[in-house]
């Protein structure tokens, strides 16, 4: 599950933890080739993963399949999930069955994954809508094998504080209606609490990354280009598992 916050107005939530189910079709079309996904947050964080090939890669919270792609025509063999049976079912299409994807939610335990089993893991705009993500960030760790990496990407808390204002330390849930009636809930979270989280699940940070965007938004998107160059949107780490906090 993924996707830029473009503003709007609170709403209640019939189910906060429903994901992107009820609107993931629009989400793809968007998504595909929209500036924040395709131009912003893709590149980076495939950037940041470096070199794939011939490894396993977890792509936890894959949406409908686009990160997956491009993992796989990096040469990784590739397992995803996502709490949304549509967009798995979108994942799943968008591979051509080349990769292993499955439904499930961040909130439980990935108790059908052996420990150690991937060098690599992906988490790509999708730990602000955990409330409390250090028990899905111990499973991550769990199931990365010694010396793998988790990258992810979340919304930049300055960017979430400019747009909310309030208190900059604020901790809290926000809800909000994207685009066209899109409803989500997430997390607006400072740096040094979101940095803590990553300690307590046992990661250490081997690098952040504030990105610009893809010259390729030029073309598309100028307007969007000449703000995210200014100003980031995102934050990306690439994560460790710190020796000596759980199984290797």
């Amino acid at each position: 599950m993924s996707g830029p916050a473009t503003g709007g107005v609170s709403v209640p939530l019939t189910d906060p933890h429903s994901g992107y189910e009820e609107f993931a079709d629009g989400f793809a079309g968007h998504a595909e080739a929209s500036a924040y996904n395709a131009h912003y947050d893709r590149p980076a964080v495939l950037e940041l993963l470096g070199d794939i090939s011939g490894l396993d890669v977890l792509d936890a919270g894959c949406g409908p399949g686009f990160y997956a792609e491009e993992l796989l025509a990096r040469g990784a063999t590739v397992t995803g999930f996502d709490a949304s049976p549509r967009l798995v079912e979108m994942a799943t299409a968008r591979t051509g069955g080349r990769g292993t994807f499955r439904v499930h939610d961040l909130h439980e335990p990935l108790d059908w994954i052996p420990d150690a089993s991937f060098e690599r893991a992906v988490m790509a705009l999708v730990i602000h809508y955990l409330e409390d993500p250090v028990p899905a960030l111990r499973e991550l760790r769990r199931v990365l094998r010694a010396g793998g990496r988790l990258v992810l990407s979340t919304h930049h808390p300055m960017d979430a504080w400019r747009r909310h204002r309030g208190s900059y330390f604020a901790d809290e849930m926000v809800e909000e209606t994207w685009r066209s009636g899109w409803r989500v809930r997430y997390r607006r979270i400072p740096l040094q609490t979101l940095v803590e989280e990553f300690q307590a699940a046992g990661f250490a940070i081997e690098r952040i990354v504030e990105p610009r965007p893809a010259p390729s938004m030029e073309r598309e998107f100028p307007e969007e280009f000449a703000k995210l160059s200014a100003v980031p949107a995102f934050i990306l780490f690439s994560l460790t598992k710190s020796p000596g906090s759980g199984p290797r």
